[in-house]
């Protein structure tokens, strides 16, 4: 895999890695704080997520993904019957997915055993990853119904204990598909959803399967399966040409509708698989605004928000999320840029 160098780096202290959900903080689900920067002028607001409707203007247009958790993570056991954590990843065509053994060595050929009867065979590894595996699964049930079973969240170090899979669901999840949740819709409530659409800002959904999120450090994400409806193309059509904003909820929706977007920047419906990696060289045609958790330094999705609103920005708004104790990950706070 290619790296993406010049990504911006920093310290992250242990005490801002959210461990728990937010409800075991005692807020609810829009409690979560948000850091709201506007790239005209660097400024920096800090809110509320219950607070989005204020910061956000009739027109407006706010795209979600629509992709529901799985429970991907499974145990399974080595020839030599030591156990190992299998993430499934991404799904492909004939039973075959991309899987991530963790912290295991493996080799092609090998045969590991799942709950149940059940095997994944390791074909060879994917994309050139040192960690990223093709592997044909074999299951004595349907996918779903075997990992309602087995399965369980995607979960890792930081998180100290284990939680039940709808706090890893957004309120307007619809087709399960994703590896990990697309997170930065988490702090959604349907009342809310409701507050925006008394305010005038209309909401539209397309969906992106989300692969894991383990591969950091340089490394650009790979392809995912994703579908753009002829409703959102319209609705992200009517808005532009009204003079309103496109406000994506999540890095994977910026990746959906760019890649969707022609050279005139009109988003097209379809479906497929995007390698669309955004960087500030390539740039974005279609989004005018973002929400977003915190990425871990030097993380890619950081090359993202630099195309969106540039390096100084970006690395100001972080520095401001640092200095006010923002959390970080699946079950922290987010950032809103305008």
């Amino acid at each position: 895999m290619a790296r993406i160098a010049g990504l911006l780096e920093f310290t992250l202290p242990p005490a801002l890695e959210a461990h728990e959900p937010p409800e075991a903080r005692g807020l609810p689900r829009d409690g979560v704080r948000m850091l709201v920067s506007y790239r005209a002028d660097d400024r920096i607001v800090h809110a509320r997520f219950a607070n989005l409707p204020n910061f956000l203007e009739r027109g407006d247009l706010v795209v979600l993904n629509d992709s529901a958790t799985l429970p991907a993570e499974l145990t399974a056991r080595q020839s030599d019957g030591s156990e190992l954590d299998l993430h499934l990843s991404t799904r492909l065509p004939s039973r075959l997915w991309v899987v991530e053994p963790r912290r295991a060595r493996v080799a092609v050929g090998e045969r590991l055993l799942l709950p149940e009867g059940g095997a994944a065979t390791l074909l060879g590894p994917y994309s050139g990853s040192d960690r990223l595996w093709v592997a044909r699964l074999e299951l004595p049930a349907p996918l779903l119904r075997y990992l309602a079973r087995w399965g369980r969240p995607i979960t890792y170090s930081y998180v100290d204990r284990a939680w039940p899979l709808e706090m890893y669901q957004t309120v307007y999840a619809a087709e399960p598909g994703s590896a990990e949740m697309a997170s930065a819709g988490r702090p959604f409530t349907c009342e809310l959803l409701d507050r925006l659409a008394e305010r005038g800002v209309s909401t539209a959904r397309l969906t992106l399967h989300t692969g894991v999120a383990s591969l950091e450090k340089d490394e650009p994400p790979y392809e995912e399966a994703y579908r753009v409806p002829p409703e959102t193309a319209d609705a992200v059509r009517r808005t532009r040409e009204a003079g309103g904003r496109v406000i994506a909820v999540g890095t994977t929706v910026v990746r959906a509708l760019e890649t969707a977007a022609n050279a005139e920047g009109r988003v097209v419906a379809g479906r497929g698989w995007t390698g669309l990696v955004i960087t500030p060289e390539r740039g974005v045609r279609v989004v005018d605004g973002l929400l977003t958790g915190f990425h871990e330094p030097k993380a890619t999705h950081l090359a993202m928000l630099d195309a969106i609103a540039g390096r100084r920005h970006v690395a100001r708004a972080y520095q401001a999320a640092l200095e006010h104790g923002y959390l970080w990950h699946e079950f922290g706070d987010v950032h809103l840029m305008l």
